[in-house]
């Protein structure tokens, strides 16, 4: 049975809306080549593992919320309601997406979370369900093809493929350390389930 958001719920999301707004403050910076990255999708991928599919969605939403009433709390200070008619826009919209869907992939069916699984949400909703949103409304806004668009945006991927790296270790290691910090009551594996029968 799923439980209806309490005052430590919100509390967390508004923590994580802090921690990717923070993640934002040293802008962008060189990594393969000089190719600039900003850290902040692995505050995304960390709250869409650790809050679940809808708070890490709330606090991509209430983060973007904030940007857009002026707050400069994108990566080199950006803000404003411009933010989002400009070419990235569709990659600040898809931080939502990308959190549910990590969310989801990470706690599937209610089990706890696994290198493997986890590695693959943070693909899945971290670097793919973003960058399909993101590059079509490049291509919109710039007005170049959709393929040409797409092929300038894989120079970004290697930089994405790190933090989700990133994103895995510290997910994993937080399982195993601390659990309680995930807020949700996880199904025995078959095999313990097995053991308890016995």
């Amino acid at each position: 049975m799923r439980r209806s958001p309490d005052a430590t719920d919100l509390a967390r999301v508004a923590v994580f809306a802090a921690l990717i707004a923070v993640l934002g403050l040293p802008g962008s910076f060189p990594v393969f080549g000089g190719v600039p990255i900003t850290a902040q999708t692995l505050g995304v991928m960390l709250a869409g593992a650790i809050l679940g599919p809808a708070l890490g969605a709330l606090s991509v939403t209430v983060l973007l919320a904030l940007v857009a009433v002026g707050l400069p709390l994108l990566a080199g200070g950006r803000g404003g309601i411009a933010v989002f008619f400009g070419p990235t826009a569709g990659y600040a919209l898809g931080w939502i997406l990308g959190a549910a869907v990590i969310g989801w992939v990470v706690h599937a069916r209610g089990r706890r979370p696994v290198v493997w699984r986890t590695a693959l949400a943070m693909v899945a909703g971290g670097i793919v369900a973003i960058y399909a949103l993101g590059i079509p409304v490049q291509s919109l806004v710039t007005r170049l093809p959709l393929g040409e668009t797409a092929l300038a945006s894989l120079v970004f991927v290697p930089g994405d493929l790190l933090k989700a790296a990133l994103a895995t270790v510290v997910v994993t290691a937080l399982v195993r350390a601390y659990p309680r910090g995930f807020r949700r009551e996880w199904d025995a594996p078959v095999d313990a389930v097995a053991v308890v029968r016995a």
